[in-house]
């Protein structure tokens, strides 16, 4: 029987959902999506969700990708979002909004397990590093298929400053940085990359990716660098397959 579960990820311009075949890693139908609010607060973003919910009717377990790092079920940092999310229950949260279980993950660590399982990096043993630039810069490092979560290395010092503002689509757009230059700098902060963790694969994700092309040339590492397959979808698409794997008694609260 074919499973559809509704996945979440929240980013810091927008909340997107879709409704995701979780044995296929497919998206059914289009990707659904808010404005994130402003503040960010815990209230408002489940106010997102439930809009995108009555779009997208479903029922079984929710999984909802999050920038932030996840420890014990809670948030605990908050990128480009409200601070009120740290300490916060993501999966609580979507219960009390929803009346549904659900799985509270980093939103890299969501768009890598869509990579890993049906997407780029499937079948790559080794170190497989995904990255999105999106707001921020996330990261999801793999070790032979496994995940080891919560890695956010868009925050390590780059030119003074945290890498992501250096580097992330965001900042390409607010300096207007054409491909070529920004291209150079995702080069020097993989590079840094490589250096820390000599992956066997790099998946470059988010939206940008639809652009790889344009920028893929600048790239110098001595492993591959693809794009995502799943772009900027992935994170809904790995969060519903998160969700996929809560345990038939927490389904059936």
């Amino acid at each position: 029987m074919t499973r559809i579960l509704l996945g979440l990820d929240v980013g810091g311009s927008s909340i997107k959902g879709g409704l995701v075949d979780v044995d296929a890693g497919a998206l059914q139908g289009e990707l659904q999506s808010v404005p994130t609010p402003q503040p960010a607060n815990p209230q408002n973003v489940m106010r997102g969700v439930r809009e995108l919910a009555s779009r997208l009717p479903s029922t079984g377990p929710v999984g909802f990708a999050f920038p932030s790092a996840i420890r014990g079920g809670k948030a605990v940092t908050a990128a480009h979002v409200d601070p009120a999310w740290i300490g916060a229950d993501g999966a609580a949260l979507i219960g009390d909004t929803l009346g549904r279980p659900a799985v509270f993950l980093n939103d890299a660590d969501a768009a890598g397990i869509a990579e890993i399982e049906c997407g780029a990096g499937k079948g790559c043993a080794g170190v497989v590093l995904m990255l999105t630039f999106g707001t921020g810069i996330g990261t999801a490092l793999f070790l032979d298929g496994r995940l080891v979560p919560n890695t956010e290395l868009g925050h390590i010092e780059m030119h003074g400053m945290d890498a992501e503002e250096w580097a992330s689509a965001r900042i390409r757009t607010v300096e207007k940085l054409d491909f070529m230059a920004w291209g150079a700098r995702v080069n020097e902060y993989l590079q840094r990359m490589n250096a820390l963790f000599w992956p066997d694969l790099f998946i470059v994700g988010g939206a940008v990716s639809e652009h790889f092309d344009d920028f893929a040339r600048l790239l110098n590492l001595p492993a591959p660098v693809v794009a995502a397959h799943f772009g900027g979808q992935a994170g809904s698409i790995g969060a519903a397959m998160a969700a996929a794997r809560l345990p038939a008694k927490a389904e059936a609260t």
